[in-house]
């Protein structure tokens, strides 16, 4: 190979790299713009109360949790309503049977 291809060769190369050195630089600025609206958003949520879980795995324990509280409350209610009912039959049959 003469040193004129070589030169050419490495002036190819050189472009190449420039070109992946701009768009990972894009890419980046692009990661950095994401990054910083995510952590302004996360600031915000902080300073309203609202507590921000630390990962999604963090996040699916807490729906997890909440599932199992929706359902462990329904049945509360659930039962809560069966024992009035309890109460308001042993109630109408003692008033029915002081009526007698």
């Amino acid at each position: 190979m003469s040193d004129s291809e070589h030169q050419l060769e490495a002036v190819s190369a050189f472009e190449e790299l420039d070109q992946l050195v701009r768009h990972l630089g894009e890419e980046l600025a692009s990661f950095r713009k994401r990054a910083l609206v995510a952590e302004a958003r996360v600031r915000e949520l902080e300073g309203s109360g609202v507590e921000v879980p630390a990962s999604s795995a963090e996040l699916r324990k807490l729906e997890r949790e909440n599932t199992d509280l929706r359902a462990r409350l329904e049945k509360a209610t659930s039962r809560t309503r069966e024992m009035l009912e309890r109460v308001r039959f042993l109630r109408q049959q003692h008033v029915r049977g002081v009526e007698r």
